[in-house]
């Protein structure tokens, strides 16, 4: 359960040794018999070459899908006739629906299955990609990017479990969760290029690329996985899962009609109903026989320090370079193409940071490279400070750069602490909880964004910038303060 550590590999999870403490005060949330196998696909045991590449492959693609419209919201705009109050909309959908379901998804994982819930969810994301196709309007696309949302959900939770079944704590599991984190990077690299070369075709053409190619994984996935589960006997908390979804809605809502003013009464009453629906959230996993989250977890350092990360990389990082390309496209006139490798020079450096991360010296803790990671984006998007208004694209490229090797640094160490800060039974449930946070962040950061840009594109940009630098230091403090695994003891 440590996530930090000061020399030597990560020690193994509850189980094997270590934090026998910590272990009983979690007994509840474990399985007394562990790991169980569901299926026949079970007894060969774990494959982890075999499991790395099929969670890696389907992380890329639904990162890919994630990132697929932040470089064509005009022309997706004007093919959809969305207004520029609801442009939030289009970018908005897929992480709500990540964020309202990756609890649930990671719950569902842990009780009934990783490998049978990592297949439905690349399989369902495979279909509903396959209909945004057939979007003729903004509610339409909406509802389809909240369905692939959701349908990332499943893939993302179960993947992190799938690797924490194939790869044993220590070295191999670090190395094992940095490729992954490597993919996340390479995916959001990716999509804009692919985006950007057949946007100029029809919109369309993407996402059906996109879904056939995620249908090529479901089917490799088939016999590349083994089952692993730990069930707690009890159904899955639904009543949790539509509580928490609404405030999600709620809030997303609120930042988006603040656009236009943040004392009407609209925002004022979808503010405080988001207030409401935490506190009734509360209360349903207090008394949920198997809760979404549990809340007794939210007392841990390490669990502490992987929310906030998670809530700050979305908000401060996936926020602001998801609408950064809208904010520079539009005020420097940068074609598409432009814009993608400007976002793939982040992106890209991002990916190959993450795969070297494993690389840094032992006695950086993963919550130092946490806190490097948010300094490093901080210097970066700070450096773009009046770039826009000098018409300068080339000013925009070493920010880009240093913003991507702090990213890197995230990307690698927030599914090592997500997984690290919870029992080895629930590790859907860490992953899901970390990737929550994250995707609300994400959903909340660009609403946010997208706010407070309004006006001259050249002052609505580096109002975003300093609100972005803004928020990564205060994520850099939150996690500096929460002392985690070795440094707590």
């Amino acid at each position: 359960m440590t996530a930090d550590h000061t020399s030597g590999p990560p020690a193994p999870h509850p189980g094997a040794h270590a934090d026998a403490s910590a272990t009983r005060t979690f007994s509840h949330l474990s399985d007394s018999h562990g790991e169980q196998p569901a299926t026949p696909w079970a007894e060969r045991g774990p494959r982890p070459g075999a499991t790395l590449a099929a969670t890696c492959a389907a992380t890329f693609f639904a990162l890919m899908n994630y990132v697929a419209p932040l470089l064509t919201v005009p022309d997706l705009s004007a093919a959809l006739h969305t207004s520029g109050s609801t442009q939030a909309w289009l970018l908005n959908g897929t992480p709500l629906g990540l964020a309202a379901l990756l609890l649930v998804a990671g719950s569902i994982a842990d009780d009934y299955g990783r490998r049978r819930v990592f297949l439905l969810g690349t399989l369902a994301l495979a279909v509903t990609t396959g209909l945004t196709t057939l979007a003729t309007d903004t509610l339409f696309f909406t509802v389809t990017r909240v369905a692939q949302g959701a349908a990332s959900a499943a893939i993302i939770a179960s993947s992190l479990g799938l690797l924490v079944h194939a790869f044993p704590a220590g070295h191999a599991r670090v190395r094992a969760t940095g490729v992954w984190g490597a993919f996340v990077s390479g995916g959001i690299a990716v999509g804009p290029l692919l985006a950007g070369a057949l946007g100029g075709f029809d919109w369309r053409i993407l996402y059906l690329v996109l879904a056939l190619a995620t249908l090529a994984v479901t089917g490799m996935s088939v016999r590349a996985l083994t089952e692993s589960r730990a069930p707690r006997g009890a159904r899955p908390d639904t009543t949790g899962a539509v509580v928490f979804g609404l405030s999600l809605t709620a809030l997303l809502t609120a930042l988006t009609l603040g656009r236009d003013g943040w004392l009407r009464l609209p925002v004022l009453l979808l503010l405080a109903a988001t207030v409401a629906l935490l506190v009734l959230f509360t209360l349903v996993e207090r008394h949920a026989g198997a809760p979404l989250i549990n809340l007794g977890l939210l007392r841990r350092p390490a669990f502490q320090a992987s929310v906030a990360s998670g809530l700050f990389t979305g908000l401060a990082v996936i926020g602001f370079f998801s609408v950064a390309p809208l904010l520079v496209e539009h005020a420097l006139g940068m074609s598409v193409m432009a814009t993608a490798w400007l976002f793939v020079a982040w992106s890209g450096t991002s990916a190959v940071i993450a795969t070297q991360a494993k690389r840094l010296p032992a006695r950086v803790s993963v919550r130092h490279q946490l806190v490097i990671g948010f300094v490093l984006h901080a210097a970066g998007v700070l450096s773009m400070l009046g770039a826009v208004g000098a018409g300068s694209e080339a000013r925009l490229l070493p920010g880009a750069l240093v913003a991507g090797a702090g990213s890197g640094l995230l990307n690698a160490g927030l599914p090592r602490l997500a997984v690290e800060s919870v029992p080895q039974a629930r590790a859907a449930m860490g992953s899901g909880a970390n990737n929550t946070a994250r995707y609300i962040g994400s959903s909340a950061g660009v609403a946010l964004l997208l706010a407070v840009s309004t006006g001259d594109p050249a002052h609505g940009a580096n109002v975003a910038i300093l609100v972005s630098v803004g928020l990564t230091l205060l994520g850099a403090l939150t996690v500096l303060t929460r002392k985690t695994g070795s440094e707590g003891r």
